[in-house]
């Protein structure tokens, strides 16, 4: 069976301050299979977010490509959604309106965007707060609205990029069985980025790790542990295993 994404050999560089190119990811390559959850780690500065922007379309590479089912990606896709390290919501909309902005650049008739926007405002655990706007709502509550934003078209692949780095531990924990749950519902094609190890093996099917710069693919865990998920697994020895496991590839 084809994957849902697919990256060939990919290679990207950067221009520096004196306009040097600065090779910031070398033939990497990686497949991701349908309804899979795949978390990508490693050092600072390796190139995590220019490999997420890639398989999202938002790049190009020098070298190298993607496959969306089979087909080369060269742009953005409704099929893919993204969700960005910070939520980046319009602070004049509603959250409503923030959900349903793309619907309406698309010309969907109004009442059916509003429709699907509430429906994405149930899922993500927000009622009550469809006509609040973001500087009512706390750091977890915007990062619930890009999210909805991210699923209003229904990707089938959804791509995240440290999405809640910038809150604190509990808020990040609750926003990971968050996470889980739609994804249990929804079963889209997950890619995240993060630089939590204990977050990408509890939430994934399988761990790639990144090199320092330039990033290649390192190694690979595959994520043996059940499902349901629940907090209470990050303390058993089999979840502490893997997670040392990783780390030493990080940091070796």
């Amino acid at each position: 069976m084809t994957p849902v994404l697919e990256a060939h050999n990919l290679r990207m560089t950067f221009s520096d301050a004196n306009r040097a190119d600065l090779l910031a990811l070398d033939d990497i390559s990686l497949d991701v299979e349908e309804g899979e959850f795949l978390a990508i780690v490693g050092p600072s500065g390796c190139g995590k977010s220019t490999l997420l922007r890639l398989l999202a379309g938002l790049l190009r590479p020098i070298a190298g490509k993607v496959l969306l089912r089979g087909q080369l990606l060269t742009e953005p896709r409704r099929e893919i959604g993204y969700v960005f390290q910070r939520a980046n919501l319009m602070p004049w909309r509603t959250v409503l309106s923030n959900i349903a902005l793309s619907l309406e650049v698309a010309r969907v008739p109004p009442d059916e965007a509003v429709a699907r926007a509430q429906e994405l405002i149930s899922l993500v655990g927000l009622e009550g707060f469809a006509e609040s706007y973001p500087a009512q709502l706390s750091g977890g509550m915007q990062q619930r609205v890009a999210l909805a934003r991210a699923l209003i078209h229904e990707p089938t692949v959804l791509l995240l990029d440290e999405p809640f780095g910038s809150l604190d531990a509990l808020t990040r924990e609750r926003m990971n069985g968050e996470l889980l749950r739609i994804w249990n519902l929804r079963k889209p094609t997950v890619v995240m980025v993060t630089h939590s190890i204990s977050e990408a093996v509890f939430l994934s099917d399988r761990v790639l790790v990144l090199t320092a710069r330039p990033g290649r693919v390192k190694a690979a865990f595959m994520v043996p542990l059940p499902r349901p998920r629940n907090q209470s697994m990050t303390a058993e020895p089999e979840f502490l295993k893997l997670t040392r496991a990783v780390r030493a590839e990080i940091t070796d």
